[in-house]
């Protein structure tokens, strides 16, 4: 399960999540820094990534679209990326049943569940 960082969040996530998610990726890294939402998410799709963003454009798109890709809606606020790392971490047994659900296309995350 490999998770693409938009670039609302810290490039550091990938590094720093790699032991749960590992060939994880920010958009700095694959050269869509700055990029359109759907060029994202076309390579999003194309690569087997889910799309992991605290904007709510991805979250609007999945409903539209449906997936691939699934999207991560990180609904945290202001928030160090510690914390950021922290709920992903912790939530990893949900993220991996999310991704193995054919018929969801998006999941919103807080730090509810920490």
């Amino acid at each position: 399960m490999k998770l693409l960082f938009d670039e609302n969040l810290s490039f550091r996530l990938a590094r720093e999540l790699a032991d749960v998610y590992p060939g994880s990726s920010h958009v700095r890294d694959v050269g869509l820094l700055g990029a359109e939402d759907p060029r994202i998410w076309e390579h999003t799709a194309e690569h087997d990534f889910m799309i992991v963003s605290k904007d709510t454009d991805f979250y609007q798109r999945s409903l539209a679209h449906g997936s691939p890709p699934k999207v991560i809606w990180l609904r945290l606020g202001n928030v160090p990326t510690s914390s950021v790392a922290d709920v992903l971490r912790n939530r990893y047994p949900a993220l991996r049943d999310f991704s193995d659900d054919e018929d969801s296309a998006f999941m919103a995350l807080d730090d509810s569940h920490r």
